[in-house]
Formats: structure tokens, sequence, C-alpha cells
């Protein structure tokens, strides 16, 4: 019998139980054919109904039109950071960014090195910790694209709304994606590293509307975009313009098989918010535990929370991992502890955290 412990890290993450017995079970024979999944030639046939399966998977997961195209790319979501202008904006060209936290003031930084990044909002002025009404943005007359990140990672902060631009929309779901609702129509791109909601490190699903796979214009700048960053080709290609990563793209579509069996996004969503509900619940009635969040931009997904001395915070994070409770430690730029809750986070392992957490207070409150 494995021994597995609640690993509430930001990424990798914890996979499902369930695909992590079908990954052992397949390593050295996949469905007979005697071989793993990641030893076989992204050309041959059994690869290709494996990546076809877990395509039509996440199309029916997200009711992904026909009118966009699903990428499996590779470079995880911070090469986006300069992808997504390099397909999108011809030189001079403006895109507006929300920025809400780190990784969506990383991206803005990237952005700069290939367009007129726009910072529409920085929440810096606020720790990070809230979101200023729509009525506040500053955007650009004819920006190319507005992005923003649903779900900041490091500080816990979630937009719970749909931006209304005229621009395009531009989102990184890195840990957000398939953990709720949404209308991909919504979006011009959507894209997403895997090592939170979908599988292992190594992918990075790319969902892109039709109309902008050849949207950059202009002085031939087009055909300065390496090619595997090349939305058109990629589609074009299949995803397969070079070797894909293999491993990861079939694991995503066992985690996809996984979510469907589950009963689907709505199922997953109800499940979510309740977890984290529960752990809110358990630092919001205490004096001993905080977040600093504003509640109607708290994360679903990455919970952070602060004990009200921090000389407890060695002690807090070793007997956690006593209790198998793993990866709780806060990120640097913040500091105190984050619970990172992704789908595959069961229910009983935020029970366990709260349990304990109740169980610390007591002893050292």
């Amino acid at each position: 019998m494995m021994k597995r412990v609640y690993n509430f890290s930001a990424g990798p993450a914890m996979l499902p139980g369930p695909v992590i017995e079908r990954l052992r079970e397949e390593t050295g024979d996949w469905h007979g054919v005697g071989m793993a999944a990641m030893e076989m030639s992204h050309r041959s046939a059994e690869f290709i109904s494996i990546a076809e399966k877990a395509e039509a998977d996440l199309r029916d997961l997200l009711s992904i039109p026909d009118s966009y195209k699903v990428l499996f790319m590779q470079g995880g979501a911070t090469a986006q950071f300069a992808v997504v202008p390099m397909n999108l904006c011809a030189p001079g060209d403006t895109a507006d960014y929300l920025v809400t936290g780190y990784w969506s003031r990383k991206a803005a930084k990237e952005a700069a090195r290939f367009c007129q990044a726009n910072i529409a909002l920085d929440t810096a002025v606020n720790g990070d910790t809230s979101i200023a009404e729509e009525s506040q943005w500053r955007l650009s007359d004819k920006a190319a694209f507005f992005h923003y990140v649903t779900n900041e990672t490091i500080g816990g902060v979630r937009l719970p709304t749909v931006p209304v631009t005229k621009a395009p929309l531009v989102v990184d779901m890195s840990s957000s994606i398939l953990s709720e609702l949404i209308n991909v129509n919504d979006y011009g791109i959507i894209y997403a590293g895997a090592q939170k909601n979908i599988g292992p490190v190594g992918l990075t699903i790319v969902i892109v509307r039709d109309e902008l796979l050849n949207e950059r214009k202009g002085n031939g700048q087009k055909d300065t975009i390496p090619m595997v960053l090349d939305y058109r080709k990629m589609a074009d290609a299949g995803s397969m313009l070079n070797t894909p990563p293999t491993f990861s793209w079939y694991a995503a579509g066992l985690v996809f098989e996984w979510l469907k069996a589950q009963g689907g996004i709505e199922k997953m969503a109800a499940r979510n918010r309740a977890k984290a509900d529960r752990l809110y619940q358990a630092i919001d009635s205490s004096d001993f535990y905080s977040n600093p969040v504003e509640k109607k931009y708290r994360s679903l997904m990455n919970i952070p929370f602060m004990l009200a001395d921090e000389s407890l915070n060695a002690l807090f994070l070793e007997q956690a991992v006593e209790r198998g409770l793993t990866s709780l430690k806060g990120h640097r730029t913040v500091g105190g502890m984050r619970a990172s809750i992704y789908n595959a986070m069961p229910d009983e392992g935020v029970d366990a955290l709260v349990a304990f957490m109740s169980e610390f207070e007591r002893t050292n409150g």
C-alpha cells in the first residue's frame, strides 16, 4: 500500500489518487502494447489515440467551441508571457495588463519587451490584497488585448468576475482551470501551466480563438516568431511541430478522465467552494490565524494564512509534516503559510488541516 501525504504544494501539486494508480499500472505496459506511454513515438497510432482523447475530453469538460484551437505546448505559463504578445502584437502595439500580484506583474514585465504594456491597474498599492472596481482601471483606446490572471497563486487573490473590455481577453488560468465553470467564448486566449490542476509539469494548455491565430501583423514580424511558439504553426501541426511532452500529455488525459468520472466541472466547483469555505472559516473564527485578502477577492485554490506569533511558524510546519500535511510554507515574498487545495486535494485533506490548526492553537495559543 502506497503511503500518501496531503500535499498542499502550489505546484507541482498533488494528483488524484486514482490517476497515480493508473500511472503505476500502465508505466511498463500501456494497454498491452509492451511499452509505457512515455516510450512511444509521438507519431505512433497509440500515442495519437492518447492525444486525441485527451483533447476531446478537455473540450467536453470546458465546452470548448469548434472555433477554438487547443494547443499542447511547452515552456510553462511563464513562456506564454512572451508568446502572447509575440503572436498578437505588431511593433508599437499596446496591450493592457491588470496587475493583481506576483505572476501578473511578471507577465506585464515580460510583455514590455515585445509591446507597449499599459498597466491598467496595479494592486501593489494595497499589498495585493484587493482589486479596485473596473471603473478605476486605466484602459487603452486600441489595445491589442487585455491580459489578467484569474487567480494569483502566491497572494491568494482571485478576480471573481470576467472583465468587460473591447480588446480580446487573454487570461492565465494556471491555478484555476478546471476548478470552476467558465464560458470559453468570453476569452480570446486561455492558457495554463499543467502542474497545478491538470497534471505533471512540462505541459502548457493554450486555448485560442481561431481569429487570433493570424493576428500579428506588420513589417513581416510574424516571421520572427520561433516556430514552436507560433500559435498558427502549432495549430496546423496538431501541437506536434516538434516532439511534445508526451508523458505530461498522457497524464493530463488521465486527469481529464478522472474529472469526468467525478461528475465534471460543476460538481468539482461545488466541492472546491465547500473546501475553501471550511478552511476560511477556521481562519476567520480564530485570533490565532489570519488571512489578509479582502473576502470578495479570496482565492478558492490557494489560501495563505499567518500565525499571530510568527516565532511559531517553524514548529507549525514541523508538526504538520508529522501529521502528513506537507508543503504548507508560504511563498518567500509573502511568508506565513499557504494551503493549495486544487481539485486533487480530497475533503479529508482539508479536514485534517483544519483539525491540526485547531489542535495547534489549543497547544500554543
